[in-house]
């Protein structure tokens, strides 16, 4: 019988397009997004429960976050927080728990997910992560979770792969591409054979180790020099060593991208990786006029807008359409619902005003 896996989850990133909702202090993975009474990081724990046992849980953050995640998740032991001394991308953090878990068991078998998702249909989904892990024991294999779309959707990244008449097994990805325009996303769309690619990642630890040494030789020099730390109390020097010497690079670009053993399993389990308030307001609820409406508010003559803002205030708005209202704590930010790719210089700029207002 395969031994469960390894859980990795990446609860490090800043939520800047949920700004200012999502905050330095306290970044989306750890606010309660949905109304669930958990938060994002902790419905991510739970999810994964299903799949492996506790034990075998790593979170790997930022350092300024581990107190949030022993918070979070009190049911987890001090070393299964895994600290990054500076923000230097996936693969780092990835090359680090890999490093991390291979020093516990180089036999392990690793699942790694971002914090932040959104998953509709659990059970779809440990049967996809399943099949993922049965694809994942062909040694050398990398193995991630592609998504069915179902728009053209310009906000995600893009896996094409080569058909086959068996969709349920592995498949041989052939490109990976980064958010599209709208033109070439309703391309992908059209030809069949993309999907979304939900960042979503399964292997063999031995695998991975592999092709870091292959495909990224830099990164597997440094951290096979950490072998004899990890587990003791120097671990964290070597790993901040560690973390200057890197560059800054996503698994995408830095790996996945180079590899020739990269497969994906298809799935369509309700995901979405809560990027941004656009893709919250495709989930919410709505009234007649497709406004997502979290306030005490008088709406007239507004559409296809979400407006979030303490209840203990009236709101009044007229004549919106596409718009965002959000109101948290110091901040009131009003500004097109799709705008994200703004959000860089409203925070950016925001904190010339002062630390307090990101």
């Amino acid at each position: 019988m395969q031994e469960k896996p390894y859980i990795i989850i990446m609860a490090g990133g800043i939520g800047t397009r949920f700004w200012p909702h999502s905050r330095r202090k306290r970044p989306k993975q750890f606010l309660d997004i949905l109304g669930t009474g958990r938060s994002l990081l902790q419905m991510t724990y739970d999810r994964f429960l299903e799949v492996a046992d506790k034990d075998r849980f790593f979170v790997i953050t930022y350092k300024k976050y581990v107190n949030l995640v022993k918070e979070q998740l009190p049911e987890l032991e001090e070393h299964q927080i895994l600290s990054e001394p500076n923000r230097k991308n996936t693969a780092t953090c990835i090359a680090y728990a890999c490093y991390k878990v291979n020093s516990i068991d180089p036999g392990a078998s690793m699942i790694v997910t971002p914090a932040d998702h959104l998953i509709l249909q659990e059970r779809k989904f440990v049967k996809t992560i399943q099949k993922a892990l049965n694809a994942a024991t062909i040694e050398g294999r990398l193995i991630t979770v592609g998504i069915k779309p179902n728009r053209p959707e310009t906000g995600y990244g893009y896996i094409q792969y080569l058909e086959s008449k068996n969709s349920e097994e592995a498949l041989k990805v052939k490109t990976f591409t980064e958010k599209p325009n709208i033109k070439l996303a309703k391309t992908f769309i059209e030809s069949g054979d993309f999907v979304w690619n939900s960042g979503i990642f399964v292997w063999k630890c031995s695998s991975l180790l592999s092709s870091f040494q292959k495909h990224m030789p830099d990164v597997a020099e440094i951290f096979d020099e950490g072998k004899e730390f990890f587990g003791k109390d120097a671990e964290p020097d070597f790993v901040s060593k560690a973390y200057l010497q890197v560059k800054n690079i996503s698994i995408d670009y830095g790996l996945m991208e180079k590899s020739s053993d990269v497969y994906v399993i298809l799935g369509d389990f309700g995901w979405s990786d809560l990027g941004s308030w656009y893709s919250l307001h495709e989930l919410r609820e709505k009234d007649e006029h497709n406004n997502v409406v979290e306030a005490n508010a008088m709406l007239y003559d507004t559409e296809n807008s979400f407006i979030k803002v303490d209840s203990e205030k009236l709101v009044v708005v007229e004549g919106l359409k596409n718009y965002l209202i959000n109101e948290t704590e110091n901040v009131l930010l009003i500004c097109p619902l799709d705008g994200e790719k703004k959000f860089r210089d409203f925070v950016s700029n925001a904190r010339k005003k002062g630390e307090d207002f990101i």
